[in-house]
């Protein structure tokens, strides 16, 4: 099948797309522990956790190393998670000695022969530990960066709105603090929240996000701005007043839900242990349905760009079942 074009993404609310199911075709495969994906012009940018590689792939399926970010110190789930791009700066989401951190750098050079510049600290600072690390930037149609964090094994913390942990976090591209946001003088947008792992917008504004549960529920939310989404006291649809309930929730070993990507239509959830994709229709946030399951494994990213959706397999992080060929790149480019 032949390889759709591919648009400018500097944003991450979504273009105007609707799903349909051609055969998926493997655009790169032999990927490291690969984490995010990063729509940039006709290329694809992708993070290894644990190289700290970032890797810029073609639609034609070459792949080349854009840069190596330094300082980051993998182990666990932590190393290089979260990419995103704005304005022809990449945003990078990592673990360092001290923590979690983003960082900006230049992307200096043209598509096909892209590398980075030098980093400017956007936030640091950020309880790191060998699980529970978030990961996940994108900027919202407000133009502001959003950041997800997890409560890194300290579960009280996301009840702490002093905390940076077991959060999602807004901030001004260069990390100052925006004067709405709910909490005066603070970067929490949100609270209560264990490891979120995905968010995005659909086309009226309203954010979404995939959190990761401890043993019984994983989760779909609905963010609205100082919300309290409730652990560690309570895990899934609670029906407690003082906490926003989940849209929907699903066992942990049907879904882990990672990246998330928001079409004109539907919210497609990434999911680990659940080895699926799974489309949930924004006319409907309470229902679901299913596809690739069991086919490639574990997904962790979901990309949407003009005229395809791409998905990005996490076989090889330390938890799955490599297969020849993984990681992989994959594509669905629209009939």
């Amino acid at each position: 099948m032949a390889v759709s074009a591919i648009a400018l993404a500097g944003c991450s609310a979504a273009p105007e797309v609707v799903v349909t199911a051609p055969a998926p075709e493997v655009v790169a495969d032999g990927l490291e522990a690969p984490w995010s994906l990063a729509p940039f012009g006709e290329e694809m940018l992708v993070s290894e956790r644990d190289s700290a590689r970032v890797l810029e792939i073609s639609a034609s399926g070459e792949v080349r190393e854009v840069g190596v970010i330094g300082g980051v110190s993998h182990g666990g789930e932590g190393g290089l998670l979260g990419l995103a791009i704005r304005e022809g700066e990449l945003y990078s989401y990592s673990t360092g000695a001290d923590g979690n951190r983003v960082e900006r750098r230049p992307l200096v050079g043209e598509a096909g022969a892209l590398s980075l510049g030098d980093p400017v600290t956007v936030i640091d600072g950020i309880p790191s530990a060998g699980t529970h690390n978030g990961g996940r930037i994108a900027f919202g149609p407000d133009g502001m960066l959003y950041v997800t964090t997890g409560d890194a094994g300290d579960r009280q913390s996301a009840q702490d709105v002093e905390a940076l942990s077991g959060k999602i976090l807004r901030l001004e591209p260069d990390g100052s603090i925006p004067a709405d946001n709910p909490f005066a003088g603070s970067p929490v947008f949100s609270y209560g929240h264990r490891n979120p792992q995905g968010i995005g917008w659909d086309r009226d504004g309203a954010m979404y996000a995939s959190e990761f549960g401890q043993d019984t529920w994983d989760e779909l939310n609905v963010i609205v701005a100082g919300g309290n989404y409730g652990w560690p006291v309570v895990e899934g649809i609670a029906d407690d007043a003082r906490y926003i309930d989940p849209v929907q929730q699903w066992t942990p070993e049907e879904a882990s839900p990672s990246g998330i990507a928001v079409t004109g239509s539907d919210i497609l959830v990434a999911n680990l242990r659940g080895e699926r994709v799974r489309i949930v229709p924004l006319d409907d946030l309470g229902t679901s349905t299913e596809m690739f399951v069991g086919e490639y494994g574990r997904i962790r990213d979901i990309a949407v760009t003009v005229g395809a959706t791409w998905y990005l397999t996490n076989n090889t992080d330390g938890r799955g079942d490599p297969r020849s060929g993984d990681d992989r790149l994959i594509l669905l480019g629209m009939d």
